[in-house]
Order: structure tokens, then C-alpha cells, then sequence
């Protein structure tokens, strides 16, 4: 009886074990689990090696701090449509235009080198739009990065895709966080986690992120899409944490942020030299901003390279066709006693 009965639960085992569904859903199960861990890049963080010297002296400046975030492919007029709440905040409280320019065509590789070089592709020399450093080596005009830290700065970036390797530059940051590998970005969430860590016991003087996800779904759903508009919103979440996280770091608005993207999009793509495409959010917010409300001023991606350094106390390059949006900020200060003490900045927003 017992060798039936055992018989029966084996011939009921086989049966399940070769069940056509199961084995096809553990079999999906299986592939996703190993397609998920291929996709996902390998996540680096480089620490530079300190500098010999310093090159020059620098101004007085604005902030001790600048932040940059750039929204990858979003569009202005995402950010009312999906009801962007960090972002309307920081328009509300800050300055900002609507109607920014990026270069064209606006690809993420070659309009990221603009922003952070101040120069057109013409000038810094990248004009593809994936991953091709083992061919043609980094970005060939200095960055804001290896402008900065050479006079004595601390920088730091945090990339989110793997093509812009081609903006790392050795030597131009004391921190650097990039991913290697894999068919995917960095997800927003785990961007703005490693910016909290590295913030708990370092303050940057610029400070460069990344964000992924909207063009990521851009690319997938369709610009503007239901999906799409999730994305905005994690964005958005992101820079809300980080804004939070600067705070703690630095003082509530005791640094200067802006917050801008590359491109936007059209469709399932972006590259044509129209608006959906072209034009840029550009919104700053925190110490040295004068008033609220909209900037008159026209804006370019190349802008935020000449501002940013601007804002730090150097003079930028010669070879950078961006200007610092003056309109945005408060004069410059002079150098005054130290007997005197200045005005605070007040920073809509901060208690």
C-alpha cells in the first residue's frame, strides 16, 4: 500500500513538474531575473586624486555653492501638465524661463557637453550620442569641473548614463559617481540616495546631477504620454529630496540651484530643430537670486556652464560663447572689510 500510495505522489509530482504553464512562467521568471542584472549598469564612485596647485585666484563670488540638476528630455511644458510640484515651487520662489534654447540638433551627449562646457559641438567636439570613448576619448575644450577645481574648488558630479563618460575628464573631479555597463540608467531614486550619502560629509562648491527617467520614458511611452508624466513626477520627487538634502548640508538656501534639461521631445524621439524639441526649462533658485518671476533675459544651455562659474567668482573662459544670466542674480559683491557684515542673502522659501 505504502509503494502505491508513493507511486501515486510521484506520478502526481511528475505530472505538476511537467506542467506546460509552470515551466513556461518559471522560465519567464527565470530570464527576466537574469535580463533585469544584465540590464542594470554596474554603479562607480571615483574618488580624485588631490591637486598639486591651485592656477589662479579667484573673484569674489555669489555662493560658495552651486548646484546643477539637469532633467534628461524634459519639456517646459511638462512641468504644469504633470503638475511638477518641487519645480513650480522653485519658479515660484525663484526666477525662471520657460523658453530656453538648447543646441541643435538637442541629443543628450552633445547638448550635456554644451551645458557643461559653455561651448557649442562645433568647439568641444561631440557630436554623436552613445558611448564611443574607446574611439574618441573625452570631450576635448575643459568642462566647468576641471575649471573649477583647478582653482582650488571641490566638484562633484553624479551621471546617470554611461555616455558621458566622455565628460570625465581626469583630474576635474574630487568626486565622481557614473555607471559602467548594462542597457540601463541610473534610476532617479538611487541618484538622489548616493547624493544624500555623499552630502552627509562632503560640501561641494558645484555639484552636477543627473536625472534619467524622463527621457527614458520619453523614449519608450511617447513624450507627454501617462507614463511620461509618472516619470516628471519622480523626477520632480528627486529634486525635491535633493533640495532637502542640500539643505541640510549647506543651510537652508545657503547655496544657489539650478535646475534645467538638455532637450525635449516629440513622439518616441527628439533631434529636430523645433520647440517640442528645443526648448528647455531654466529655473534658478536660492542664495544670491534676485526677486521672483520670469527671466526677460534669452537663455541657452550653454548659459548654465558661464553662470555657474560665474556665480563661484571666475571669470569664464574666452572660449565659452555662454553668458552668466546676470538678469537672474543679485550684482555681484565687492570686497569689503572684514569689520563689515554684509546683508544675508533672504531666500524665498527657506524658514
Amino acid at each position: 500500500m505504502r509503494e502505491e500510495g508513493t507511486t501515486e505522489k510521484r506520478s502526481g509530482l511528475h505530472r505538476v513538474i511537467r506542467h506546460p504553464v509552470l515551466w513556461t512562467l518559471v522560465s519567464f521568471v527565470v530570464i527576466a531575473m537574469v535580463g533585469w542584472t544584465l540590464a542594470r549598469p554596474e554603479v562607480l564612485d571615483q574618488i580624485g586624486a588631490p591637486l598639486d596647485a591651485v592656477s589662479d585666484i579667484l573673484n569674489p563670488g555669489s555662493t560658495d555653492h552651486v548646484i546643477v540638476i539637469s532633467i534628461d528630455g524634459l519639456r517646459p511644458d511638462a512641468i504644469d501638465r504633470f503638475d511638477a510640484e518641487t519645480l513650480q515651487r522653485l519658479m515660484r520662489d525663484g526666477r525662471f524661463t520657460l523658453l530656453a534654447n538648447t543646441i541643435v540638433p538637442p541629443k543628450t551627449l552633445p547638448s550635456h557637453a554644451s551645458m557643461l562646457t559653455g561651448t557649442p559641438p562645433a568647439v568641444h567636439g561631440i557630436t554623436w550620442n552613445e558611448d564611443m570613448t574607446g574611439d574618441h576619448g573625452y570631450v576635448r575644450v575643459p568642462t566647468i569641473f576641471g575649471t573649477a577645481r583647478r582653482r582650488g574648488l571641490e566638484t562633484a558630479a553624479f551621471f546617470s548614463k554611461t555616455k558621458f563618460e566622455h565628460l570625465a575628464q581626469q583630474g576635474d573631479f574630487d568626486f565622481l559617481q557614473r555607471p559602467r555597463g548594462g542597457i540601463l540608467n541610473i534610476p532617479a531614486g538611487d541618484v538622489e540616495n548616493a547624493v544624500e550619502d555623499y552630502l552627509e560629509s562632503n560640501k561641494p562648491n558645484l555639484l552636477f546631477v543627473h536625472l534619467a527617467d524622463v527621457d527614458f520614458a520619453g523614449h519608450r511611452f511617447g513624450w507627454m504620454s501617462y507614463i511620461y508624466g509618472r516619470a516628471v513626477r519622480v523626477a520632480d520627487d528627486a529634486v525635491g529630496e535633493i533640495v532637502d538634502d542640500a539643505n541640510a548640508a549647506f543651510g537652508c538656501g545657503n547655496y544657489t540651484l539650478i535646475v534645467t534639461a538638455d532637450h525635449g521631445g516629440h513622439g518616441r524621439n527628439h533631434g529636430l530643430n523645433q520647440p517640442s524639441d528645443r526648448l528647455i526649462p531654466w529655473i534658478t533658485w536660492g542664495k544670491a537670486v534676485k526677486d521672483t518671476g520670469p527671466i526677460a533675459q534669452a537663455v541657452n544651455t550653454m548659459d548654465t556652464a558661464a553662470t555657474a562659474l560665474w556665480l563661484l567668482g571666475i571669470t569664464p573662459p574666452a572660449i565659452m560663447e555662454g553668458r552668466p544670466v546676470t538678469e537672474a542674480f543679485a550684482d555681484r559683491p565687492s570686497i569689503v572689510a572684514p569689520s563689515i557684515d554684509p546683508r544675508p542673502t533672504v531666500v524665498r522659501g527657506c524658514s
